[in-house]
């Protein structure tokens, strides 16, 4: 046996021992942990903490017990029990994927690693993790905690989303996962990473690898993995029109299905010199009336920032004609209908909602009538 094979057993015997004392085995996902189950949790553990996830984890395993249910949903169902989440071609991929199963595999989720690679949303490590995770096959991973771990053990400099550095990773990462016990040596190198060898301040002296690591011996364990090199993020801005009706309804637009928010039903968008009393009637064929124009708020993207102007109007006579467009509506904010809405969105709906609860109504030339 070669020196590096002992090495090899001897880092997924620490993992795995440490994991039987100290990882998480109650997670939702972990109770009953079947493939849809699992692929649902690791969706939406990417880029997201496990703390945030369980909550929408749980309502959508209310919503959508199996990939039938998720399959025959509608698109705006799916992404109102995604909304908060982001990253919200996660969702648009998640149900795409839900129909190809039901179409190509009788809606069994796949167990052969290519088939599962090939569904939309679905990458290599995801994959690695499912098939682990629900099935006992040995697959490698290579999620953010796992690099975190890997990096500082071995030092390897660089940023991970680098080539060179991603090479080097996924190596690593095959040649410590053993054989045997795939399932809990995957959970618990994501278990590692996330409660131990943490991004600032990672706990060495609870680290059962801490003594193999050459970041802990030579004292640079934050100097691994190397940071995305940063870049200022450009600012776009952006008026927001939320336009009222006399029934208290706002109206909405769906927005493409690519792109930002992707999808998702959000307010129409001016520019900052378009004035709601002339645009109005030129784009959607109502009259209208500005009311506000509520300070910034900024929401930031992974690569940019967008500054919203929000832009309070009334709409006035022949505002039901845009009923006749399937891509807007009114929306009623305290009603039950199922939309999904983007963070921004949903925030702006729950202020005008209490904005509109504090008036009677608007006239129709945009003068507010308050009560009392």
């Amino acid at each position: 046996m070669t020196r590096d094979r002992i090495t090899d057993i001897s880092f997924s015997d620490r993992v795995l021992d440490w994991y039987a004392l100290h990882g998480r085995k109650d997670l939702p996902w972990q109770v009953q942990p079947t493939p849809y189950r699992v692929w649902v949790s690791e969706i939406m553990l990417q880029q997201t903490q496990v703390a945030t996830v369980i909550p929408y984890f749980q309502r959508f395993m209310q919503v959508f017990p199996d990939v039938e249910t998720l399959a025959q949903a509608g698109q705006d169902q799916v992404l109102h029990y995604w909304s908060g989440l982001g990253y919200y071609a996660r969702a648009r991929h998640l149900h795409a994927a839900a129909q190809q199963i039901v179409d190509r595999y009788n809606g069994c989720f796949p167990e052969v690693f290519d088939e599962v690679t090939a569904l939309p949303g679905i990458g290599r490590s995801t994959a690695g993790a499912i098939l682990s995770l629900a099935c006992e096959q040995a697959h490698p991973i290579l999620d953010g905690n796992v690099k975190r771990v890997l990096a500082r053990y071995h030092a390897v400099s660089g940023w991970p989303g680098q080539v060179r550095v991603q090479r080097q990773l996924w190596t690593l990462a095959e040649q410590h996962t053993p054989v045997h016990a795939s399932a809990a040596y995957t959970q618990a190198m994501m278990d590692l990473g996330a409660t131990v060898c943490t991004r600032a301040r990672p706990c060495c002296e609870d680290c059962p690898l801490c003594a193999g690591c050459v970041a802990n011996a030579t004292g640079q364990q934050t100097g691994y993995p190397s940071p995305r090199p940063k870049k200022p993020l450009p600012v776009r801005a952006v008026c927001m029109l939320l336009l009222c009706n006399d029934q208290g309804e706002v109206l909405l637009e769906k927005r493409p299905p690519a792109g930002v928010w992707g999808g998702l039903w959000s307010f129409p968008e001016l520019t900052a010199e378009d004035m709601p009393g002339s645009w109005c009637p030129d784009k959607l064929g109502i009259t209208a009336g500005e009311v506000d124009r509520w300070p910034v708020m900024r929401h930031t993207f992974s690569h940019f920032h967008l500054d919203i102007t929000p832009v309070l109007a009334v709409a006035g006579e022949t505002a039901n004609t845009v009923m006749e467009d399937g891509g807007r509506l009114w929306y009623n904010p305290s009603g039950t209908e199922q939309r999904g809405l983007a963070t921004p969105v949903d925030l702006l709906l729950q202020r005008l909602t209490k904005h509109l609860q504090q008036r009677e109504q608007y006239d129709t030339n945009g003068t507010l009538r308050k009560t009392g």
